[in-house]
């Protein structure tokens, strides 16, 4: 179908507040993005650099940090130059944009279910880690992670196409994420919604049921242990990883799944911010720092390289 679209560009007017307000969110944003960066880009180093961490656990490790640094970058650097520069954004670089926010979003999710499940295996199969986890299959499994979310972007981005948009172009966000630009189309969007409320709850419910299932399995194990110290540490990184879990997929279902009815301009920029923002600066945080083999790994890669170590 011909794209009839009259509509050449689309004006951002998320974080529209007094010119003070909006320096300090450039400053807050600017920080959150230099922290993410750094906090991925080391984690990827470290894991690359050390032998020691050559296993399924850090592999998934060191690929949710080069998709958190997608994610990230995907929003972020749009925020930082509406807040100071110019808010439109041209038709073709919305719709990439929201392309990519399905894609990361999708792969992020399937690579979390991945990780539990090898958590899983680690915990509750310890005895066949090693033929379950092999490194074929976790290849598999993040290849997978990214295909499927390269089929949800598509799947959700080219029906976007064919709608009509006839001179609203004021998206009342920070990004040209599918909620904000179905609002703005004069055409029919009845299926556009159906098929995102589809794609998006299975998606959000295989991966959660999978992480769920996961760590009722782990921690019906680790409360068989005979070791205090075993079960405070192993329920430490748990609830820390169903912490972030639960608030990415929380925010995002209630962006994407909730009714029309319960829209608001304000609570949509603040889920917006949780699951594209803030869950990408935590990630490496509460599943790599708080890691004492990754922890010794830094230290190890900052007493070698002395710019790093300056900088962080």
């Amino acid at each position: 179908m011909e794209n009839q679209t009259t509509v050449t560009y689309f004006v951002l007017l998320g974080f529209s507040y007094s010119p003070p307000v909006q320096s300090c969110l450039f400053l807050v944003f600017l920080f959150i993005y230099v922290v993410t960066l750094m906090g991925n880009i080391v984690i990827m180093m470290v894991i690359r650099g050390n032998i020691h961490l050559h296993s399924p656990m850090y592999f998934f490790l060191g690929h949710l940090s080069f998709l958190d640094v997608c994610f990230s970058s995907v929003t972020v650097p749009r925020v930082l130059m509406n807040l100071v520069t110019s808010r439109t954004i041209s038709y073709s670089g919305c719709m990439v944009q929201t392309f990519f926010i399905f894609l990361t979003a999708c792969t992020e999710a399937f690579l979390l279910a991945a990780m539990a499940y090898d958590r899983y295996a680690a915990i509750c199969k310890p005895l066949y880690y090693g033929q379950i986890m092999k490194a074929a299959f976790c290849r598999g499994l993040v290849g997978g992670a990214w295909a499927v979310g390269f089929i949800h972007g598509l799947v959700n981005t080219l029906p976007v196409l064919n709608l009509m948009f006839c001179g609203q172009n004021i998206i009342r966000h920070f990004s040209c994420e599918l909620p904000s630009l179905l609002a703005l189309s004069c055409s029919e969007t009845f299926m556009n919604r159906i098929t995102s409320f589809i794609t998006t709850s299975t998606v959000a419910g295989f991966t959660f049921f999978i992480i769920l299932v996961s760590y009722i399995h782990i921690v019906s194990t680790v409360l068989k242990m005979q070791s205090a110290e075993a079960k405070r540490k192993t329920f430490s990184t748990c609830s820390s990883h169903l912490i972030v879990v639960v608030l990415l997929y929380s925010t995002g279902c209630f962006r994407y799944i909730r009714p029309n009815s319960a829209s608001s301009v304000i609570a949509d920029e603040f889920f917006s911010v949780q699951y594209s923002i803030s869950t990408p600066m935590l990630n490496p945080i509460i599943y790599s720092l708080k890691t004492r083999e990754v922890q010794e790994a830094i230290k190890k890669l900052m007493r070698y390289t002395p710019l790093v170590s300056r900088v962080l």
